[in-house]
């Protein structure tokens, strides 16, 4: 489109030090200024020379990040009116960024391009990558400086992941590198470079690889520039900013449609010479995606926990024949884009795209002539005559021809290039093959607004197969969820990832993950729907084989815009659950390099309640070791078997059995799951938990028992006096006092009133005055005879009150209150629909699960014990109690595997029974708490097949016979126990499923 001009004033004209910074930036690189002005014919100039480099960390960065770090306000609503200085904090942003742009506008003029691609490097697609990381740098101002290698100072830059004692910079290489210039530096002030001399020297610098041309660069930056300067500009080198603003809410303020035209083309370049005039709207048609040029492709949505509602969510009409949806296979490889024109000669030229904007053209090829091509020398015959132009969007995966299978999308990269190596069409091997699910652009005109049953009309009338290079993906119709599930079963029997659910009358929307493509994963034994990618808040340092280093990590959920918008931080987050099973060593190696430097030690009595909320309030439950800010933190993705109610947290809810799976790279902490995004997912799992045929658990629980069970003697702090009103032990409970105490010593009324009273209680005098009342009593007055007549509520005696404000002196005052659960001879008078619920606090012999006992106790006890004759006890079942209560084993080499069932298979059992490794392997599960079973029936409840020798006939049995279960237990191969046992917790599946 051409550029915008404002129709209320001229442009002034170029100065001469505007021409002489324009020819600076523009007169070299990818594109001459000639071919430039010949593709952007109306492109913006400057009318005065660009600002000073340091311009931009004074009046940007560092203001940019000051407000990222800022505590958040008053949690109440701010007052809103005329002349209001208090912002939020993402009002403040877009005010500094406002003045600025507003600065460069005034200032310099209209052409922002020099400006953006130094506030955005990790965007700027026109520059290529310098080839630098921080060990290179490292080596390169150690030369510069001429400092000795193994100088303290050498030493913090080249080994820069280690923790130095007493640098603040700790696991911040740019900052590591600022504490050695500022000893050094060259100048003390601010240095004279100006933004366009950076922008031609950064193009210098990407166009070299060799050190000793490296080296003159750096050197000039050195004696031009002061350690601020350079801190920055190593951080534009190595394009890792975290200003604390995203490239929507910069370009954004740049221009209203900044990031719409963004997500169309990927090129700063384009949204800051084709969109000038804020005031200027962009054209529909200017929105769209166009020929030869990168777009943000649509996502599909996360997956529902029932295939009923999520056809609901996708909103078929009448436009959608019969409520017909369609069914595709979700493909194991890299989402890519393939744009196709015919040149002047009648060449077939292409580029090729991946979802994040990296230009694969050099990997599978420019043209049908281009030899090296892994992909594009094969296509002679993709298209029909008088395809002149098209964009296919679709999914680049890697096949084994000799197998005919497609393989793990982790080989892609290998087989692209060996392909590129064969100069011959063989049979053998793997390749990377194209499968193309939509079409975008066909013959000059856009298709995003069509309907996907149109688009991929216009794909079969324009595209031909090429067997095993680039093929149509296929679809199934399909109207009932009953085929959701058929075909389900089909791709786990296949080893596919899942599928993908897509309405045929939707529109393309770019950048957008919408319900009208969903995708859908099997739902594998033990595991509760999608994976959940949550922010890391906290760490817990481990002990044994872990001691000394973080082993489990404190997960939070952000908070929503209403809670910002109320003046929260925006990087706030409630704590939801800890996570410490399923880390590699390579895994924790990796934590450790991600977030050096950036831990802090937790304060109890200077928590950070503006950026973690913990649960239990000032009790700070499940608090950690050290604390990180979440703009300094990084994104795990985590499993679980359920989600449950929980005070231990700030969410009031945690994961049932988390698991780590690995670490999102791709994804920053502002892109981790909020407290909407949780509780979207909860609703969604509550309604449609009524529909799952398995049951939760038998087992009742007192309904008027808020606070969770433990079991005495669980904490070995040392403990305090009891302190009286300090316990609070009753907060929330309501009684009614009908009598006074007659055993084992006498009290009055009033006094059992004021026990409850101090200890947080509130008293009534009628049972009917609340509902949920405690009534008390030890005799049989007439109150009480006429309330056991009505049988409707249990009668508690005096007694439990005491022993419970006893209990809660011997627990200590330092940890969390726990509330003494109703014991049989607690009850003056017990309903019988309520006594198995008092029955399972206390074990065959009577004995309290949570109450101690003295030496008179234990000698009544005994006295009165007799020996079951059938013991009921379940080892499982009183550990899964434990679990709910949030006080499991763990990863305990007694219960790591206690989960589960497993089943061994191999092309010769008889062989594998034989094996000595392999009884080690069973003996090793069973020690950990694993069942094996005997039989490959679903009635075992098995959770995992392990094929010992991974022979490939053996597995796709394997795979046929699970793929008709209800719940789909994982294949695996044997090293994934091995090296569970080795790293002591259940590694993830994924990583080695057959």
């Amino acid at each position: 489109m051409p550029s915008q001009r404002s129709q209320s004033s001229q442009p002034r004209e170029p100065d001469e030090e505007a021409i002489a910074d324009h020819e600076l930036q523009y007169g070299h690189g990818l594109m001459a200024d000639e071919e430039l002005n010949e593709k952007y014919p109306d492109r913006p100039t400057n009318h005065s020379k660009t600002l000073p480099f340091h311009e931009l960390f004074t009046t940007l960065f560092n203001p940019l990040n000051d407000n990222k770090a800022k505590p958040s306000g008053p949690h109440a609503a701010r007052k809103k009116g005329p002349g209001s200085k208090n912002l939020s904090p993402h009002e403040q942003r877009k005010a500094i960024l406002d003045r600025f742009v507003s600065r460069w506008r005034s200032e310099v003029g209209n052409d922002f391009y020099p400006a953006v691609r130094l506030i955005l490097p990790e965007k700027d697609r026109d520059r290529a990558m310098y080839g630098l990381k921080e060990k290179a740098i490292g080596k390169l101002i150690v030369k510069m400086l001429k400092i000795n290698n193994k100088s303290e100072d050498a030493l913090s830059l080249l080994n820069w992941k280690d923790v130095r004692a007493g640098s603040k910079m700790a696991g911040d290489f740019a900052g590591r590198c600022y504490e050695v210039l500022a000893k050094r530096a060259m100048r003390t002030k601010v240095g004279d470079m100006r933004i366009a001399e950076v922008n031609a020297m950064l193009d210098k610098l990407s166009a070299v690889s060799k050190e000793e041309d490296q080296l003159p660069i750096f050197n000039e930056f050195y004696h031009r520039m002061n350690a601020d300067e350079l801190m920055w500009l190593i951080r534009i080198i190595l394009r890792q900013m975290k200003i604390g603003a995203s490239e929507k809410t910069i370009l954004d303020v740049w221009h209203p449609d900044g990031e719409a035209l963004f997500n169309v083309s990927s090129s700063l370049r384009r949204v800051c010479w084709e969109l000038v005039d804020p005031s200027i709207r962009i054209s529909d048609e200017t929105r769209g995606i166009t020929l030869m040029e990168c777009f943000k492709p649509q996502l599909a949505q996360f997956q529902s926990h029932s295939f009923q509602t999520m056809i609901e969510k996708m909103g078929l009409d009448e436009t959608d024949h019969k409520g017909e949806f369609w069914i595709e296979e979700k493909l194991d490889g890299e989402r890519m884009q393939m744009h196709m024109e015919v040149d002047d000669d009648g060449r077939r030229m292409y580029k090729w795209w991946s979802r994040k904007g990296k230009d694969y053209s050099y990997l599978y090829g420019t043209s049908t002539d281009d030899e090296d091509s892994a992909l594009t020398r094969h296509l002679d015959g993709a298209f029909h005559e008088g395809v002149d132009s098209i964009i296919l969007d679709g999914e680049m995966i890697t096949w084994d021809v000799a197998t005919d299978v497609m393989v793990g999308f982790g080989t892609l990269k290998t087989a692209a290039i060996s392909e590129g190596r064969n100069g011959f069409d063989t049979n053998s091997g793997i390749r990377p093959l194209f499968r193309a699910f939509d079409c975008l652009y066909l013959n000059g005109k856009q298709l995003t607004g069509y309907t996907l049953r149109e688009r991929r009309k216009a794909m079969e009338m324009s595209v031909n197969d090429v067997h095993r290079r680039l093929e149509k993906h296929h679809y199934v119709a399909a109207s009932d969820t009953a085929e959701i599930e058929v075909r389900l079963r089909q791709v786990v029997a296949e080893a596919s990832e899942g599928l993908v659910l897509k309405k045929p009358s939707s529109v393309y929307r770019l950048n957008d993950r919408n319900n009208e493509w969903m995708k859908v994963k099997p739902e594998y034994m033990t595991e509760f729907g999608e994976s959940l990618d949550c922010v890391v808040i906290g760490g817990y340092y481990g002990s044994g084989h872990r001691g000394g280093a973080l082993s489990s990590f404190l997960c939070g959920l952000r908070v929503n815009q209403n809670h910002i918008t109320s003046g929260a931080n925006p990087m706030k987050c409630y704590s939801f659950c800890k996570v410490g099973g399923g880390f590699r060593a390579e895994d924790y190696a990796k934590m450790r390099h991600l977030t050096d430097g950036k831990w802090n030690e937790w304060d109890a009595k200077k928590p950070p309640k503006d950026l973690i909320v913990l649960g239990g309030g000032d009790r700070q439950y499940e608090r950690p070791d050290v604390w990180i800010k979440p703009c300094d933190s990084v994104v795990l993705e985590v499993k679980a078997a359920s989600v449950g109610a929980s005070d231990q947290f700030g969410t009031k809810f945690t994961l049932r059995f988390p698991r780590f799976r690995k670490i999102r790279d791709d994804k920053r902490w502002d892109q981790a799951l909020s407290l909407e995004d949780f509780d979207k997912l909860k609703e969604e799992a509550e309604a449609e938990s009524k529909g799952k045929e398995f049951k939760p658990e038998n087992r009742k629980m007192a309904k008027r028992l808020k606070k969770d069970i433990v079991i005495a003697g669980a904490d070995s702090k040392v403990k305090t006096p009891y302190a009286g009103p300090k316990t609070k032990i009753f907060e929330g409970l309501d009684f009614c006092v009908m009598t006074e105490m007659q055993h084992p010593q006498k009290k009055t009324k009033a006094e059992i009133e004021q026990a409850i009273k101090v200890n947080g209680g509130s008293i009534f005098q009628s049972v009917t005055a609340r509902e949920g009342i405690i009534c008390i009593g030890d005799k049989n007055v007439v109150k009480v005879a006429s309330l056991v007549k009505k049988g409707e509520r249990n009668i508690l005696k005096p007694a439990w009150i005491f022993e419970a404000l006893k209990q809660a002196e011997a627990d200590g005052l330092d940890r969390p209150r726990y509330l003494l659960p109703f014991e049989p001879s607690h009850l003056f008078h017990m309903l019988d629909s309520s006594r198995q619920d008092f029955e399972d606090n206390v074990d065959v012999y009577r004995d309290s699960y949570a109450r101690d006992t003295n030496v008179e106790g234990l000698k009544t006890l005994v006295e009165h014990m007799i020996h079951p004759k059938n013991s009921t006890f379940s080892s499982d079942e009183f550990i899964s109690q434990l679990e709910e209560h949030g006080r499991g084993l763990g990863d305990m080499p007694g219960s790591m595997s206690r989960r589960c069932v497993v089943r061994f298979v191999s092309s010769s059992n008889e062989a594998a029974d034989q094996d000595s490794d392999v009884l080690i392997i069973k003996n090793r599960l069973k020690f950990s708490g694993g069942k094996i079973a005997e039989s490959d029936g679903e009635e075992e409840g098995i959770t995992h097949f392990v094929v010992l020798d991974e022979d490939s006939k053996v597995v796709k049995e394997v795979r046929q016979k699970a793929s008709q279960f209800k719940k789909i237990p994982r294949i695996v191969g044997r090293k994934w126990f091995e090296d569970s046992w080795e790293e002591k917790t259940l590694m993830d599946e994924e990583r080695y499923a057959l």
